[in-house]
């Protein structure tokens, strides 16, 4: 396959193009020195000169808070941008599968959120990617995920041993559930369903259902370190207070995955303790 990578230099693009590069693709990694994919022109000229098979848009404004204040620029990258690469995949014949979120709920349900589940954002940044979404058009595949971690960039793993490696205690909510998710593991499933042309919504996480408190306990029990260190707090407890609401209830069920006959990812203690040795 013949693929380019969008937001290849980030936390979830590098392990995109190592895992495309080692099952033999030929890939054009678009870091932002690259390619500006807020440049209309620039982003059909790139896909058009590379003639992929599959486009993977890997690139996002991801700084959740952020982008409470800087409203515009999250709706360019993460909104029109991706309907700019989408129409340049369409021109090429490639397939684009397009990386979303858990934000784009509201987190309120009382059970795992489905594909067919109606979004009701309520950050900036859950209303941008919803309009990545909507942009990228009913034959792409969107791939929503949440929690990420991956040995690139900045993640709840690496912010976890940095504070291991001080003294004194940890607090962490307990009141915001997800399905933590790793690079290692989104990646191939990515390439797979580029492969396949899997159009339409497909909630991609790995298995196993923490809160951030438990999900912090359990990085320090990988890293060899006491998970008695942290103590649970409340959302309302957090100092100073998060700009951007968090959704309470992240949790992705992976039910259009199950329903193709695709395998589930593992469960998400395996690949933080491949992660914790490689970081440590």
């Amino acid at each position: 396959m013949r693929v380019v990578v969008t937001g290849a230099a980030g936390q979830l693009g590098a392990d995109v193009v190592r895992h495309c590069v080692a099952a033999g693709d030929d890939v054009i990694a678009a870091d932002r020195a690259t390619l500006d994919i807020t440049d209309e022109p620039a982003v059909r000229a790139f896909v058009a000169d590379a003639r992929p098979d599959a486009v993977i848009n890997a690139a996002a404004y991801t700084a959740v808070d952020a982008c409470e204040t800087n409203r515009d620029h999250a709706l360019l990258v993460n909104g029109r941008a991706v309907g700019w690469i989408s129409a340049a995949a369409a021109d090429a014949g490639a397939h684009l599968v397009h990386v979303s979120t858990d934000y784009v709920f509201d987190g309120t349900l009382d059970r795992p959120y489905r594909e067919d589940d109606v979004p009701h954002p309520q950050s900036v940044y859950g209303v941008t990617k919803l309009a990545g979404e909507q942009a990228a058009g009913a034959a792409a595949t969107i791939a929503r995920t949440s929690w990420v971690c991956g040995e690139h960039g900045d993640n709840m793993v690496k912010l976890v041993l940095r504070l291991a490696a001080g003294d004194g205690e940890l607090a962490f909510v307990d009141d915001q559930r997800g399905c933590p998710s790793f690079t290692a593991d989104l990646a191939p499933m990515l390439r797979r369903l580029a492969v396949d042309r899997a159009a339409g919504i497909h909630h991609v996480t790995n298995q196993g259902v923490v809160s951030w408190y438990e999900f912090v306990r359990e990085v320090l029990a990988a890293a060899g370190a006491d998970p008695s260190r942290v103590r649970p707090i409340s959302t309302a407890e957090l100092q100073p207070p998060r700009p951007a609401p968090r959704p309470a209830n992240s949790v992705l069920d992976n039910h259009r995955l199950r329903l193709s006959g695709y395998p589930a990812l593992r469960d998400f203690r395996a690949p933080l303790a491949e992660l914790v040795a490689i970081l440590s």
